[in-house]
C-alpha cells in the first residue's frame, strides 16, 4: 500500500511532536517550527527568483539548516532523541556571507523601506518571518528549552537577508528605497 499525506491524527487539532507526545496545534513550539517553515518557503522563493547562481547555493544550503533547525524545534524536550544538529560553523557561514556582501555595498546612512525590485522585496518579507519565529522561539524558550544556537541562527539569518535584499539590489540595478521622515 502507498504511503498517504493524510493520517487523520490531527482532524482534532493535535499533533505529534518527535518523540511522540501529542500537543495543541497551537502550542508554542508548533508555532514556532511552523513559522520557521513558513521562513524557508519565502527563502525558497528568493532563490527561484534570484539570477545569482552563488546566491542560489548559499540559499540552499541556509535551507537545508532551516530543515534541521525546525527538527529540532520538532522534537519533545522531554525525550533524549537524536537530530540533526546546527554548528558553530553555520552561524561563521551567514557571518563570512554578510561580510562578503558587505564589502561591496554603500554604507547605510538611511533606513530602508521593504521595495525597489519583487525579490528585494522577498527578502525583506522573509527577513520579517524569521524575527516572527525568532520571537515565538524565544518565548518557547522562556518556557521549555531551546538550543541556544538554534536563537542565535535565527537572529543571525535575519540580519543576512537585510543585507540579501541590498546586494540583490545591488546585483539588480535597483534603487534602495530610502525612508525619509516627513519633517512637521
Amino acid at each position: 500500500m502507498a504511503f498517504k499525506i493524510y493520517t487523520k491524527t490531527g482532524d482534532k487539532g493535535l499533533t505529534s511532536l518527535f518523540g511522540g507526545a501529542r500537543v495543541p496545534k497551537s502550542h508554542l513550539r508548533i508555532e514556532s517550527y511552523g513559522t520557521v517553515d513558513e521562513l524557508n518557503s519565502y527563502i525558497g522563493l528568493i532563490r527561484d527568483n534570484t539570477p545569482t547562481e552563488s546566491i542560489q547555493a548559499d540559499l540552499k544550503i541556509i535551507q537545508d539548516r532551516l530543515f534541521t533547525l525546525g527538527a529540532i524545534l520538532a522534537t519533545d524536550p522531554d525525550k533524549q532523541l537524536s537530530t540533526p544538529d546546527l554548528l558553530e560553523e553555520d552561524l561563521a557561514f551567514l557571518e563570512e556571507r554578510i561580510d562578503y556582501m558587505e564589502l561591496g555595498l554603500p554604507t547605510l546612512k538611511n533606513f530602508i523601506l521593504p521595495g525597489g525590485h519583487t525579490t528585494v522585496s522577498f527578502c525583506h518579507v522573509a527577513r520579517c518571518v524569521c524575527r516572527r519565529a525568532e520571537r515565538l522561539t524565544v518565548n518557547l524558550n522562556d518556557l521549555e528549552p531551546v538550543l541556544p544556537i538554534v536563537l542565535r541562527y535565527l537572529n543571525r539569518l535575519s540580519d543576512y537577508l537585510f543585507v540579501l535584499g541590498r546586494k540583490i539590489c545591488q546585483e539588480l540595478g535597483a534603487e534602495e528605497v530610502v525612508w525619509a521622515p516627513r519633517k512637521s
